[in-house]
């Protein structure tokens, strides 16, 4: 079964590194790209079409490899990959609002959850609940496919950073479906890794191709239906690998993401502003603002996902209620370094964003 999962990356890598170069040709060629503005890092137009090469690899090699005799479902989650990628690049291609896009994304999470029968049948044992009411269940798992969803979306904003933080998640979920012989799951796990890896080659600073929201919806999307599915197995002493604090170990493979979505989220709450409101108070602005370029940044929210989840796993029989505060204890200490460190913020992040807006006067482009 490594074997085959093994095969699986390199054929999804193959494709995708064969189709981005043409994405690239045909986005230069009708000028499709992502225009700089006040708000964003990059000083020059970048195509946004990567997600296409990243769909190719991946459900070419999915539709060859997965037995869908054996797990039926998959072929549904694969067609929906395909709607939310549809979904992302009409964003890519002319803005959508927020409200169309959540729309768009409750419709995706419809389908998964009632057509797919994917759901979070109860807390597992977070703040020592079980079983709860049927109607709660379906909330909480619409609740989680939405964020997580948009999680990827929200933390692509930096060269590398939301294709590695997903390349770590997608790898721990394979290796953990192919020893809970789950294998149409693994083997779409090393597929999605596959592309991405493909993919970063031409994301790799300087960038020749954003993923866009038509890659980072799709990735949010199969991360979110394996991250409930993980929990759900992992969660049951019956199967064939079950897991202590498996809600707060499927946490932490997406730590960085979810905290990040989180504590945006909730600041723009409380300042009486939509939590769709774009900004730059993400944790790739904070350490930009800090004098770290693009490859630190990614880096170093990279690791700190691998440690968080090191740790959980460490720390997996304390349960999931103690872990989860653990790690968000430590997670807004962190952030709180990036808030209140020794550099002066506002001095860095001012050099990163003039350069930005003369550009943009002096190219006449308007600001997003």
């Amino acid at each position: 079964m490594i074997l085959s999962a093994l095969i699986v990356l390199a054929c999804a890598f193959l494709l995708t590194f064969l189709v981005a170069p043409v994405v690239i040709e045909v986005a230069t060629r009708n000028g499709i790209y992502d225009r700089p503005n006040q708000r964003k890092i990059h000083p020059r137009r970048v195509s946004s079409l990567g997600g296409v090469s990243i769909l190719v690899g991946f459900l070419i090699t999915c539709l060859f490899f997965i037995p869908f005799s054996s797990d039926s479902e998959i072929r549904l989650y694969l067609a929906t990959g395909v709607v939310v990628f549809l979904l992302g690049l009409k964003d890519d291609l002319s803005d959508l609002s927020a409200k169309n896009k959540l729309i768009g994304q409750l419709f995706i999470a419809a389908v998964i959850i009632h057509g797919g029968g994917l759901r979070l049948e109860s807390l597992y044992g977070f703040l020592g609940i079980n079983e709860v009411p049927e109607l709660f269940s379906y909330i909480i798992t619409y609740m989680t496919i939405i964020v997580v969803m948009n999680a990827f979306n929200l933390i692509d904003g930096v060269d590398g950073l939301a294709s590695g933080l997903a390349i770590v998640s997608l790898t721990v979920f394979g290796i953990y479906f192919l020893y809970a012989a789950q294998p149409a799951y693994a083997l779409m796990a090393f597929s999605l890794v596959g592309s991405i890896l493909a993919f970063l080659a031409f994301n790799f600073p300087p960038a020749r191709i954003f993923m866009g929201d038509s890659g980072s919806l799709l990735i949010g999307t199969v991360n979110a239906i394996l991250v409930i599915r993980f929990i759900h197995t992992a969660s049951s002493p019956a199967s064939v690998l079950p897991i202590p604090g498996a809600v707060a170990v499927g946490f932490s493979v997406l730590f960085v993401p979810l905290f990040d979505t989180f504590r945006v989220f909730s600041m723009r709450l409380m300042m009486g502003l939509s939590p769709f409101q774009p900004d730059r108070k993400h944790v790739h602005h904070l350490l930009l603002n800090r004098g770290y370029n693009h490859f630190w940044t990614s880096f170093i929210c990279i690791t700190t996902n691998i440690i968080f989840l090191l740790l959980a796993w460490r720390f997996k029989f304390y349960g999931s209620t103690w872990l989860l505060l653990a790690e968000m204890v430590f997670g807004f200490v962190l952030v709180g370094v990036l808030y209140y460190g020794w550099i002066p913020a506002k001095r860095v992040a001012e050099a990163v964003e003039v350069p930005v807006i003369q550009m943009e006067r002096e190219a006449g482009i308007k600001a997003e």
